[in-house]
């Protein structure tokens, strides 16, 4: 479906995209939620900490790999169905993982899962975009990463008392009931849309250039990085908490809560800004993730510290959620599908170098505090080729005035993103 031409710069969104935000509840329940029931189940399983931190690992490179092969495959499919089959699959996934009788099969399960949900988040952002003018994109993707904030504040917490009260497996359970329901209403209430055919129909080779762009390499390198930012720490959140800060582990809920709550307040705000100030709230967000990760490394054996330090930490990470995707978008206009795939492999490749450097400090002795310095470094690096971005979108800004300026006319003049800066 065709986005509208022109819209208030306040317009109500549409009931679809909502319905994807609630999708992706289910779906960010699953990918986050064995950050609270990673204990459990490395004890049943008879497996290290490091060991099950790595089914984190596995459910991002499933992401990392489906989301652009996926992409790819269904391009020239109708994207509503698309959206069913990808969604039963993962429903599925999750059955398969509650019954997973080893670690090998669980790992298994959760690739499978990760290919699923990939795949949806690629074709849902991409049915996002298009269901909304260019003016609401940030919008419509705080709505959709809205739902993995709420994963973080009710599923996450809740999938953690499961797992402390009625078994790991129950979570899975859980979800996979979550993700029958998300089907009915994808079903039920997201469009039907054409396939577009002649010129307009999509061509993977066409979509394809879209990497030969520095700014799309740079918009990747960033969500990477702060990706591993958060997820570098987010991981081991819970151990951090128990034998490092002290807490009772039935207070690991609680906490994963206000991080959720912290990532939807950073979510609202991103989405309101973002479409209005790019480039300033990526500034913003990512370099307040340096400094909270810092500082928690520092205060790690304070419970309160380490409490209040998460709740910043959702803030701060999920402020630059919305401008992330929007940005993607905005310089892979010509490829939307490939674009909300990009992005999706991007953050996950994140997802998956964080909790492996993790791992590697934990394993290397340096503790659970080290874990927090990783982070840090890694939004350092975010910041820079943020910085490298903006660098670069004003060069070429400039250029093109000058390219079409007359002699006397030289001087360079905003462009709407500039502006946004």
């Amino acid at each position: 479906m065709p986005a509208p031409s022109a819209a208030p710069a306040r317009a109500r969104l549409p009931i679809a995209v909502y319905v994807l935000g609630l999708s992706v509840f289910a779906l960010g329940t699953s990918e986050f939620m064995l950050s609270g029931i990673l204990q459990p189940l490395a004890r049943d399983l008879s497996v290290s900490i490091p060991q099950a931190g790595l089914l984190v690992s596995a459910f991002a490179i499933g992401m990392v790999v489906g989301a652009p092969v996926l992409a790819g495959a269904t391009l020239r499919l109708p994207r509503r169905t698309t959206l069913i089959a990808l969604l039963a699959v993962f429903g599925l996934g999750q059955a398969a993982g509650a019954l997973a009788p080893s670690y090998g099969v669980l790992f298994a399960s959760r690739v499978v899962s990760a290919l699923a949900c990939a795949g949806f988040w690629a074709v849902g952002a991409a049915v996002a975009v298009s269901l909304v003018p260019v003016n609401a994109r940030a919008r419509a993707m705080a709505v959709m990463v809205g739902g993995l904030s709420i994963a973080n504040i009710a599923g996450v917490p809740a999938g953690a008392l499961l797992g402390q009260h009625a078994g790991w497996r129950s979570a899975f359970w859980a979800v996979a009931v979550l993700s029958a329901v998300g089907l009915v209403g994808v079903i039920a209430l997201v469009p039907r849309t054409e396939v577009p055919t002649g010129e307009d129909r999509p061509q993977l080779r066409r979509e394809l250039t879209i990497y030969k762009d520095k700014q799309v390499w740079l918009a990747l390198i960033a969500t990477a990085m702060n990706g591993a930012a958060v997820f570098a720490l987010f991981s081991y959140l819970s151990p951090l908490l128990t034998d490092t800060a002290g807490l009772a582990e039935s207070w690991v809920p609680t906490v994963l809560a206000l991080f959720g709550v912290g990532a939807l307040i950073g979510t609202f705000i991103g989405g309101r800004i973002a479409d209005a100030h790019l480039f300033a709230t990526l500034f913003g967000g990512i370099s307040a993730s340096t400094v909270v990760l810092a500082l928690l490394a520092l205060t790690a054996h304070s419970p309160i510290a380490a409490v209040a330090l998460s709740l910043m930490l959702g803030v701060t990470a999920f402020t630059t959620a919305p401008a992330l995707n929007a940005r993607m978008f905005n310089v892979a206009n010509a490829a939307p599908t490939l674009a909300g795939a990009t992005t999706t492999a991007a953050f996950n490749v994140g997802n998956t170098l964080g909790p492996w450097l993790g791992g590697l400090t934990i394993s290397a002795g340096w503790g659970y505090p080290a874990v927090a310095w990783t982070g840090s470094a890694l939004a350092a690096v975010a910041v820079l080729t943020t910085a490298l971005a903006f660098r670069l979108h004003r060069a070429t800004a400039h250029s093109r005035v000058i390219a079409t300026s007359s002699p006397a006319a030289v001087q360079p003049a905003a462009t709407p993103e500039t502006e946004r800066a």
